[in-house]
Order: structure tokens, then sequence, then C-alpha cells
């Protein structure tokens, strides 16, 4: 049922079903004790996790769920992001829903060129109390494989809580304005691949998943030190711009976002 429960906040436009949700989500979330959750920092674990199926959240729904929870997700591996930094500790988890942009000149047979992405940030907190502690990480993964299957307008025009939003600012610095929660203007400081069996983009077609990141402060930030992009799906440009005009190419990606701050 969570899965199906994500999808009909998407879709939903009944401000009386939103209602009696958010009701509940608040009750929830104010219980919420996000000091408990660590970022996972390695892929390396999760080619031989499956996602559970439809039925077996059907069968979780029914059963009595945490108010807290702790998340455990492996740190050993050959592929690793760093750990966050001393001192600092989770803000915020959303779902980012959005493009990775590129370009492309005329005539060329090289690959696009990376320019920047846009995305809204799903506030995911509300849904964690939602889950069971063992199976929070594989029930995150498959609401992100979910995620990026609904195109922008959709996510854009719905009624799902949006915490922020992620784009590249004019100077070409990833930035991250969660509002009352704070602003990144980040760097990278880590990058490793997407598992591979990583969903390849919306329906399962694409490119590829865009790597995991781990991303840094850069001057003027206010709040928020450090995100890490996790989990993702989709968002890989074709290998080649195949030779045709000038063009700019926009894929569709779904990711986690982990927000760290003093």
């Amino acid at each position: 049922m969570l899965a199906l429960f994500i999808l009909a906040l998407v879709c939903s436009t009944e401000a009386g079903v939103l209602k009696r949700l958010g009701s509940q989500l608040s009750v929830r979330t104010s219980r919420l004790d996000l000091t408990k959750f660590q970022v996972p920092l390695s892929n390396a674990h999760l080619e031989a996790q499956p996602l559970p199926t439809l039925d077996e959240l059907d069968e979780r729904e029914e059963r009595p769920r945490q108010d807290t929870m702790k998340l455990i997700f492996p740190r050993a591996g050959s592929a690793s992001l760093p750990s966050p930094a001393p001192g600092l500790s989770l803000k915020a988890i959303t779902l980012g829903h959005g493009t990775q942009n590129y370009t492309c000149a005329a005539g060329s047979t090289a690959s696009p060129v990376a320019v920047g992405a846009k995305a809204a940030l799903l506030d995911v907190t509300p849904f964690l109390p939602f889950l069971s502690a063992a199976q929070s990480l594989q029930v995150l993964n498959l609401i992100t494989e979910y995620l990026v299957s609904f195109d922008t307008a959709t996510i854009e025009n719905s009624k799902v809580p949006k915490l922020g939003r992620h784009i590249f600012d004019a100077t070409g610095v990833p930035t991250f304005d969660l509002g009352k929660k704070g602003f990144l203007r980040a760097k990278k400081a880590a990058g490793i691949a997407a598992p591979a069996k990583a969903c390849k983009g919306a329906n399962g077609r694409g490119y590829g998943a865009v790597d995991w990141l781990a991303l840094t402060d850069a001057p003027g930030s206010v709040g928020l030190k450090e995100v890490y992009r996790v989990q993702t799906a989709g968002g890989k440009a074709p290998a080649s711009c195949g030779g045709r005009a000038a063009r700019d190419i926009t894929v569709q990606y779904a990711a986690q976002y982990w927000f760290y701050g003093p």
C-alpha cells in the first residue's frame, strides 16, 4: 500500500483526501527522530537485494509500524562515498524529480556535455514513519523508481509537499534551496557509479542512472553543509550527439537527496 499511497499523493487533486492524509502524516512526523537515519554511502550491497513487490508491501501495511526507525547501511565495498563530516547531523531527506540537462554542438559526434540540472525536492520525511526498519531502504528505492516515470508537469502541478528546489546558478554552481531549512551552494567532493541494476529511466527505459554524489559547502551556503545524491534513477545522456544540428537534451531523473548541517 505504501507505493500506491505515494502514487495517490502524486496524482490526487482532491483537497479532502489530501487533508485527511496530511493530518495522519503530521502526527507521525512529529515523533520522527532523524538522528536515527544514516545515508547509504556504498552501493556494493544493493546488487543482491531485490525490491519488495506490491503484494509484499500490501502485507506489511497491515502490520504495526514504528514511529522511530533506525536505518543501517553497509559502508564497506569497492565503491563508497565519504562519511558526513564530524559535527554534522541529518537535516532532511528529499526525493528529487526533474531533469539532467546536456547540450550538443552542431555536427558533434562526441558525448553530450552536461550543463546542469533542475529538480523539485519532495519532502520524504512524512512517509518514513510508515516504513518498517528492516525494509526502509528497499521501499525508498522503490518509490524513487516509481517517481522517475512521472512527467515533470505532473509533479509540478500536484499537491505533493515540495520542500525546495535544485538548480544550477548562472555561474554553473549547483544550488539547493530548502527554504527555512537552509540554502546550499555546493561543489562535488566525490562520486561513484550507480549500481548496475539501477533503474535506467522512466518506465525502466533510458540510458542509465546518473552517479551517486557527495557534495560539500561552497561559499554562500546558509544552514546546510553537505548533500548526498544517492539511489538515482535515470538521468544519463545518450553516448553520442549523433552528428546532428546543435541541440539541448533534457533527461528525466529521480534521486534521493540527504542533507546535512550543523
